[in-house]
């Protein structure tokens, strides 16, 4: 699986949908599937899933898992490890962009939320590594850019998961989330824009 690929405004229109970026998460993930085993997963049809899943390859994010399809059964992976949203492309496809970070907001959400329940029966060790947090700051555009590309950095000095390979012993897959959302104000009132 290649690394991170960085969305143009025309790749941006083949994910910006809420099933698609679903699809995708669970393919990288949880590794190469079928629509049909998609589809059980995610509580809809093999037709619907089938269909996005064909988009996205249209668009490159996924392809055939030449390896395991026999037959009828049509197997896909994911071709890129993540992806990342550049200024310029937000700027040429907005409405794109819009639909692809609420989908992709509304994964995290979900994903929080499905850890929030497993929370009580998390190993000790682990209860001492896990955060949960939210830090309000004073940043300059500078300081936010250099902040991403820190984060980022720290990030990318740790093992990155390959879900078509087992899990080491002793480790667990873990999920990172980043968000730096900027709220900006109107100067003369403080409230924001």
């Amino acid at each position: 699986m290649d690394e991170s690929i960085n969305l143009s405004a025309q790749s941006l229109k083949g994910v910006a949908h809420p099933l698609r970026v679903r699809l995708l998460a669970l393919l990288r993930e949880e590794g190469p599937s079928t629509a049909t085993r998609l589809a059980e997963r995610i509580g809809q049809s093999s037709g619907v899933t089938s269909y996005h899943l064909r988009q996205l390859a249209v668009y490159g994010f996924v392809t055939d898992d030449a390896e395991r399809g026999t037959g009828r059964e049509r197997w896909w992976r994911a071709v890129h490890r993540g992806m990342s949203l550049d200024t310029p492309a937000a700027r040429e496809a907005p409405a794109e962009s819009e639909a692809y970070m609420r989908a992709v907001a509304a994964q995290y959400a979900e994903r929080v939320d499905r850890w929030l329940y497993e929370l009580p029966s998390m190993p000790e060790p682990w209860q001492e590594a896990i955060d949960l947090s939210n830090y309000w700051l004073r940043l300059t555009p500078e300081e936010g850019a250099d902040l991403v590309t820190r984060v980022r950095a720290l990030i990318g000095e740790y093992r990155r998961d390959d879900a078509d390979e087992p899990v080491p012993d002793g480790m667990e897959r873990v999920a990172v989330q980043v968000q730096v959302m900027p709220f900006v104000r109107d100067n003369e009132n403080g409230q924001a824009a």
